[in-house]
Parts: structure tokens; sequence; C-alpha cells
């Protein structure tokens, strides 16, 4: 039995091309062609859905239509379990507790205050963040604040 899958790039499509597609995921998901997470411990890598499926050496979620091997997301693993390495400007690896020097001026969203270049901060704190902010400190005369790593150098 031959299965036509709908892959769906175009986010402006009727409500009736989707309902189909889901539809036709659904049944290849009773049918056990896509696999849960659960299974094969796996999501996509893009839209972190539940449900994928193995065609040959690709996995294909159904959902965002994005195709991944199962090595490279063996690699992204890999990646992912590694100790997380901050460097400053200069290059230095970061650590907690470390002093750093502000070396470009900051303006701070939602102040008319800045944070002036040559301002030295001690007792950073390494976060890991989505936005890029990946250091949590305190600035004499500001309060807590977040930076990013791009604008210090280690003191």
């Amino acid at each position: 039995m031959i299965f036509n899958l709908i892959v769906i790039e175009d986010k402006k499509v009727s409500k009736e091309l989707t309902g189909l597609y889901c539809f036709q995921s659904l049944n290849l998901m009773a049918r056990g062609f896509i696999r849960s997470a659960m299974e094969s411990e796996s999501k996509c890598p893009k839209c972190a859905s539940e449900n994928i499926y193995a065609n040959g050496n690709l996995w294909i979620c159904p959902e965002c239509s994005h195709e991944w091997s199962l090595s490279a997301s063996v690699d992204e693993l890999e990646q992912e379990s590694q100790e997380r390495v901050i460097r400053d400007a200069n290059g230095n690896i970061l650590s907690d507790g470390d002093a750093v020097t502000v070396i470009k001026e900051l303006k701070i969203k939602g102040s008319s205050s800045v944070v002036k270049v040559g301002t030295k901060v001690k007792n950073i704190r390494l976060v890991e963040s989505d936005d890029g902010h990946d250091i949590a400190c305190k600035v004499d005369g500001i309060g807590a604040i977040n930076l990013k790593s791009e604008f210090v150098k280690k003191a």
C-alpha cells in the first residue's frame, strides 16, 4: 500500500489541506510507520515533535517536513553532552567567580542607564540562555544584569 504524505511548506494553506495532512499523519502513526519519541528516544531537531519516522537512513518529521540522518542526530547529542565553554572577546575561557571588564558601552534595555567601557565586574556567574546573555552579574550603580560574553574581557 502506498501512502501519499502531503508536504506543506507554505504556511498559507487552506484548512481542508491541513486537516487532510493531519489525518494522513495520524493514519501513518496508527499503522506504526511513525514512531513516537518513547520508542526511538529522539525528537525532531527543528520543531521538537515527538512524531517522527525512519525512511532508510533518514529520519523524517511529518509536521515540519525536516529530514536528518541518524548519524547527524548522534553527533548533535555528543556535542550537547560536551561541556559548554564560554569565552570572552579575546578568546580566554571564562569560569564562575572570574572578574571581567566591559569593552564596549552597553545600553540597558528599558532604562536610561549605561554600562561604561572599562567597568570592572567581579564574581560573575555563567548561565545558559537562548539569547546569548550568558553572564549573570551585579554591576555597581546598576544592579543585577546579564551580559553577553562577547562584550567583556577577563580582568
